[in-house]
């Protein structure tokens, strides 16, 4: 496999994938974050000691959705952005199974022979610890392995990564974003949250007070903490990051009945984007709670403010 793919079923996955041996690393992996990439990267690492592919299993949508539709799981990231981590990873072919009834039928006994029936060259499977799967999440790993035996497909399970004592996980960086702990989320993530999207044509109010600012075409299933952050900006017409500072709310200042959060960002130095530009923003610091301000001036005196401290490296 010499250039990354994206296939959105094991079926068009198995059709297409050379016959070589092929290292599946399978989970959700929301937030591609240090413990999933222990695994990826054990996949990784044997395809390249024996010459075959890696590739990764991941399921859409979350099974949440389909056994708890009034309150499902908020995502970290879209498929999408998933797929681009993955491929950034090494891995060159991601696998976005569709997460529906069938699927969810099939039993944990069946689940490694349906793996293999679709990928022929499937030679060893990596997971976490703690990987459940299988109709009623019956399965675990010793049950895969187990099943591995019999057809000959190696189980590789990659321990817990740990964070200030405890196991990193998706959900605890959930809680971080949300109460907008950018800091300890980027440590576990292992790079910077990101939000990425064309910029979309602006009111240009940000430009008459003096800080023009570029609005991105962005809608997370998870909202991170409205607030102001500290962030750099990336795209074709700079793919060195640039340092900017953002705004992610709903601009009670400027926006009385505004509810959809809109994220704003504004370059501490000259901005080479326009609109329709695609552009990657990554969220490096929380600065401070978003709040209203009483007029026009003051909103400006406190935006000079937080350019000020976006500045300062932490």
């Amino acid at each position: 496999m010499s250039s990354s793919t994206h296939f959105y079923t094991l079926a068009s996955a198995g059709a297409a994938l050379p016959r070589q041996p092929l290292h599946l690393a399978v989970g959700m992996f929301d937030g591609v974050h240090l413990g999933h990439r222990a695994v990826l990267g054990a996949a990784g690492e044997a395809a390249r000691a024996d010459g075959g592919g890696a590739a990764v299993l991941t399921f859409s949508p979350h099974p949440s959705r389909l056994f708890k539709p009034a309150a499902p799981v908020r995502l970290i990231q879209g498929d999408e952005e998933k797929a681009r981590l993955f491929m950034q990873l090494g891995l060159s072919a991601v696998i976005s199974q569709p997460f529906d009834t069938v699927f969810a039928a099939v039993t944990a006994e069946h689940f490694l022979p349906l793996l293999r029936q679709h990928l022929p060259g499937l030679v060893a499977l990596y997971v976490g610890e703690n990987f459940r799967f299988g109709q009623g999440r019956r399965g675990d790993v010793a049950l895969l392995e187990r099943s591995g035996a019999t057809i000959g497909v190696r189980v590789n399970s990659a321990s817990r990564v740990s964070y200030r004592g405890e196991p990193i996980s998706s959900s605890r960086i959930r809680a971080c974003l949300e109460a907008g702990e950018l800091a300890e989320a980027n440590v576990m993530l292992g790079a910077p949250y990101v939000a990425a999207g064309p910029v979309l044509p602006g009111r240009q109010l940000g430009r008459t007070i003096g800080f023009p600012t570029l609005n991105l075409a962005w809608t997370p299933d998870l909202s991170p903490r409205y607030g102001v952050y500290a962030v750099r900006v990336s795209g074709s017409k700079s793919p060195l990051p640039l340092p900017g500072v953002a705004n992610y709310g709903v601009r009670p200042t400027v926006e009385s009945a505004a509810t959809v959060p809109v994220l704003e960002t504004h370059l501490l130095g000259a901005c080479p984007f326009t609109a329709g530009d695609g552009i990657k923003v990554e969220w490096l610091r929380f600065l401070r709670p978003e709040q209203k301000f009483a007029n026009l001036d003051e909103l400006r005196g406190q935006i000079a403010r937080d350019c000020q401290a976006a500045a300062v490296p932490s």
